[in-house]
């Protein structure tokens, strides 16, 4: 295992699996629970996501210490792919960005609203098998992503070492 403190070039193959199927679940529950509502609402779930993910890269990951790397989330390469390089082009600019509870709302969403949803849901008309999605869903988006970037991403990433504007609005000290 590697040292605290150390931080990875490249992320090993087994984080960035573990890192994207916490997020391939979030999804797929997510998008189950909104299913219920229909097909329509399904259709616009999903098209959030991608909005989502593709802004992610398209603002953050352009200017990240990992583009064109493996970072824990495999989107340094995967950004390299679809966008140039960012404008700042340092990631010690990139550490300068401020980004408020504002800015990353729009990521809670993915998890909230689905979880809102099956709330309501199981009231109006109950079932167990919607509880337990909704339940194993705040899990995942909880305890889930907080493992993920307390044990296996953050703390092993350079970007965060040399400034990381979500750390900052994290871990306010």
């Amino acid at each position: 295992m590697v040292k605290k403190g150390k931080c990875f070039e490249n992320y090993p193959c087994w984080i960035v699996v573990i890192s994207n199927l916490i997020s391939v679940l979030i999804y797929a529950l997510g998008a189950y629970i909104i299913y219920q509502l229909g097909l329509f609402y399904l259709i616009i779930y999903l098209v959030y996501i991608i909005l989502l993910e593709l802004r992610v890269m398209a603002n953050s990951c352009v200017n990240c210490y990992y583009y064109g790397k493996c970072c824990a989330f495999g989107k340094g390469r995967l950004s390299a792919v679809l966008f140039k390089k960012g404008k700042k082009n340092n990631t010690k600019e990139f550490a300068r960005m401020k980004i408020s509870w504002k800015d990353i709302f729009p990521d809670f969403l993915v998890s909230f609203l689905p979880i809102i949803t099956g709330i309501v849901l199981v009231i109006v008309d109950f079932s167990w098998l919607l509880l337990c999605l909704v339940v194993v869903l705040v899990i995942l988006s909880s305890f889930g992503n907080g493992f993920i970037r307390g044990s296996l991403a953050c703390r092993f990433c350079k970007q965060r070492e040399i400034g990381c504007p979500a750390e900052k609005l994290f871990n306010k000290r």
